[in-house]
């Protein structure tokens, strides 16, 4: 800034002050000059006043060039410069006083009013040019304040927390002072500092300072100390630290400071990582706790710290607290906890904690383990401490398997869509689906073809009872849940022999609770899951048809015929699952007599129709009188033709029952029937000896005591339930089948590529017939040799492994 005194002196054509603007000076009430006089600084002169002094000037004599004669108002005397220097240097002594007073502790009051160190500031700066010196003097004050800080802090004798309480003071008054030197040396800031880029404000070289001073290796140390020792007594005792705001606010002059991360996040983050891998080492290799135990102890020391984090530090720093812990808690222990927690929660049906274990897993990255532990136990999982492959090998139990399979797929879909969830979308963890339905494929493949078939058997009762009070919706969701299990098995040919059996013996002897269920389920099957499904419709359309046949014939004979109560099903055998019977019961005259005449209508009808007679499905209602009162019970065919001939005689023994027969009826077949009669809970036959089993010397009367509360009975008719014969007869068909599926495709394939290797045939051929069956390789290989031997089929000479199709 220029010098008042040095434009005193002026050229004599000068025109300086018509463009200058001056600045009063303000100084002290002992000076020569005029006290009371406002200062300004030159940013802050009145441009308008010049503009009017230059007009004034040239309104008097625009002409004028020589001297002007200046008169300054507000002076009591000449200007000397030795005066001035000794004006400031008392300003700049005053000053240099002041700053080391305000960064002195002890330090007595100060000299001068904070508006007359404001402007005396600005009077050694602004006016006197002395900004430098000044903020020499300051960097200088603050250093020997920081130095006198730290040695009182690196020299204290306190404990380490409460150390922290003295650095938290220390801190709080330093930068209290700070912030009062700011605003009383304003005008070094801006008149001084802005106008040198290389230099920082009076806060930032504070900070500076503090920082380089105070955070060196011994008081960091010191304050690490401090900040273990409190950390660690609060996670021993697991209580709050008396002098836990200390570490709060430590903690603010650590941001304020800009060393939070340096000094403490990372430092925190390690030290707490220590501590809980030194805390899991302890709980499972010395006091071996439970992987229970142990993962409910994780949870409560991951909720203690990150409870503790949100209290003290800043929200960043609280998600790498909770991830350290949790990594160093289960680091090197996820296989271990996999493997002792999976399968108790499983058992216990325990789905919060699982899906507290999912979380746990999922915060550490062993999801992949957890989901491996999760496929590997439902392969070795059943409801109550069995094994899928287990319940699949209990032949004993093979009327609960499937229930028991539903179970236990009822509660691991809810594990999925509950535990296994990935928060951030609300959706089933994929991979868990997929090793659930990977786990139940293989668990399904322990027992070939059973699975299967008991499935199908599953159905069949549910269409057997019926809904039992229960919605079409719920009835619909206990199909659909048995199809859900159907997915599982690679045997689609056994679930469709044994559900087509089924379905032929429901709608013959109308057991089935529903048509339209039935029906749906067809259709279900058909488009879902297996076209051949489509042979239902052809069933439905025999019924229909021999239903129609009936009326007619009613029609065509009197009202009174015996033949009003006959009942015909004419069936396609293409259609349905029965083959010729080469041994049937011989029926009494009266009813052979009526299937004759229906025989001669039918003929006449369809020329060219053979009709074979089958009485393995045929019922009959019979006319009983008990000494309770007479009673309508409905039997087999079989069962009736027995019961007829006790009409005639009381007692009637085994071999007397088979030769009235005519020996016809096959023995076994004969004796169930029996047993059915005389030794099932509705005894309306007895027996001599008293016994389970049907002996050839057994003798069998009518039991005329024989009551029942209703008045039409049922027996349970034994040609609903499938035999140990039949059931081995309709697998050995289902063999039968699946070689000349084998032998079709593999003639098929070869007849297409000519010649292939035995890898690549083999692969082929699985591939044809996956959607019916997966074929066993040593299968295959039996067949390609059998079409060697009938010459489909040829070896290369040259190569055993290359197969080539024979024209």
């Amino acid at each position: 800034m220029t010098d008042l005194i040095s434009l005193l002196t002026l050229p004599e054509s000068s025109k300086a002050f018509t463009a200058y603007r001056s600045s009063a000076v303000d100084i002290d009430a002992q000076s020569t000059y005029n006290p009371r006089k406002t200062p300004r600084l030159d940013t802050d002169s009145d441009s308008g006043s010049a503009s009017r002094s230059r007009d004034r000037l040239k309104g008097k004599n625009p002409d004028r060039t020589g001297p002007i004669k200046i008169q300054v108002h507000g002076f009591t005397g000449g200007i000397v410069g030795s005066a001035l220097t000794k004006v400031y240097d008392r300003s700049f002594v005053l000053l240099r006083h002041s700053i080391r007073q305000l960064l002195t502790k002890e330090s007595n009051e100060l000299q001068a009013t904070y508006e007359g160190i404001y402007t005396a500031c600005r009077g050694v700066v602004c006016i006197a040019g002395r900004g430098e010196v000044l903020y020499e003097t300051l960097k200088a004050e603050i250093d020997q304040c920081v130095t006198r800080l730290a040695r009182e802090l690196e020299t204290a004798n306190k404990e380490p927390v409460e150390w922290i309480g003295q650095f938290v003071e220390a801190c709080a008054w330093f930068e209290t002072q700070v912030a009062l030197l700011q605003l009383l040396l304003t005008y070094l800031d801006r008149a001084y500092v802005l106008k040198n880029p290389s230099l920082i404000s009076t806060h930032d070289l504070a900070f500076k300072l503090f920082r380089e001073r105070i955070f060196g290796d011994l008081i960091v140390h010191r304050l690490r100390t401090g900040i273990l020792t409190w950390v660690t007594w609060e996670r021993n005792e697991r209580l709050v630290h008396i002098h836990r705001p200390f570490l709060e606010a430590l903690i603010s002059h650590l941001v304020t400071h800009n060393i939070y991360d340096t000094l403490f996040k990372h430092y925190f983050v390690e030290q707490t990582h220590a501590y809980f891998s030194t805390e899991s080492h302890r709980k499972v290799e010395v006091e071996e706790v439970s992987a229970q135990e142990f993962l409910s102890h994780c949870k409560e020391r991951s909720n203690e710290e990150e409870g503790r984090a949100n209290d003290v530090m800043l929200d960043g720093t609280v998600a790498l607290v909770k991830d350290a812990t949790i990594r160093a808690l289960y680091e090197g222990r996820l296989e271990w906890m996999a493997k002792e927690v999976v399968g108790p929660l499983m058992e216990q049906q325990g789905t919060a904690k699982l899906k507290h274990a999912y979380a746990t897993f999922s915060s550490v990255d062993g999801l992949p383990v957890l989901c491996r532990e999760f496929k590997t136990y439902v392969q070795a999982w059943l409801f109550r401490l069995k094994t899928v492959q287990d319940i699949v090998k209990d032949a004993s139990k093979d009327d609960e398997m499937v229930d028991r399979l539903l179970q236990f797929k009822s509660f691991t879909d809810t594990v999925l869509s509950e535990a296994f969830v990935n928060p951030s979308r609300n959706q089933t963890n994929q991979d868990f689906a997929y090793a659930l339905i990977d786990a139940f494929a293989k668990g399904f493949k322990a027992r070939r073809n059973k699975p299967a078939e008991l499935i199908a058997k599953h159905v069949d009762r549910l269409m057997r009872h019926g809904q039992r009070g229960i919605s079409d919706t719920a009835f619909e969701a206990l199909l659909d849940a048995a199809l859900a299990l159907y997915r599982f098995t690679d045997d689609k040919d056994v679930f469709r022999t044994f559900y087509h059996r089924a379905l032929a013996k429901r709608l013959l002897l109308e057991r089935s609770a529903s048509d339209d269920f039935e029906k749906a389920m067809l259709k279900k099957l058909k488009e879902m899951y297996d076209p051949e499904f489509g042979m239902g419709d052809h069933m439905f359309n025999d019924l229909a048809l021999s239903r129609d046949s009936m009326r007619e014939y009613y029609g065509r004979i009197a009202d009174d015929n015996p033949a009003q109560k006959l009942s015909v099903m004419v069936l396609q055998r293409s259609v349905w699952p029965f083959v010729a019977r080469k041994k049937d019961v011989d029926l009494p005259p009266s009813m052979q007599a009526d299937l004759n005449d229906y025989t001669t209508f039918y003929k006449i009808k369809h020329q060219g129709h053979k009709l074979d007679w089958d009485h393995s499905l045929g019922s009959a209602t019979l006319k009983a009188r008990f000494a309770a009162g007479p009673k309508d019970i409905t039997v087999s065919l079989y069962q009736a033709v027995v019961l007829l001939l006790f009409n005639d005689e009381t007692d009637v023994g085994y071999r007397q029952i088979l030769e009235a027969t005519q020996n016809n009826t096959d023995d076994a077949e004969l004796k169930r029937t029996l047993q059915s009669l005389a030794c099932a809970n509705k005894k309306v036959l007895k027996k001599r000896p008293v016994g389970k089993e049907v002996n050839d010397d057994d003798v069998f009367y009518f039991n005329a005591e024989f009551t029942d509360s209703r008045a039409k009975v049922h027996i349970n008719s034994i040609q609903a339930k499938e035999t140990p014969e039949e059931n081995k007869r309709t697998q050995t068909h289902i063999e039968g089948d699946r070689k000349h599926y084998l032998d079709a495709a593999i003639v098929r394939i070869m007849k297409a590529k000519k010649e292939l290797l035995y890898e690549q045939l083999k692969n082929e051929t699985v591939d044809a017939v996956k959607s019916h069956f997966v074929p066993e390789v040593s299968v295959i290989k039996q067949r390609i040799a059998v079409l060697v031997e009938q010459e489909y089929l040829r070896r290369d000479e040259d190569d055993m492994n290359l197969y080539v199709y024979v024209a």
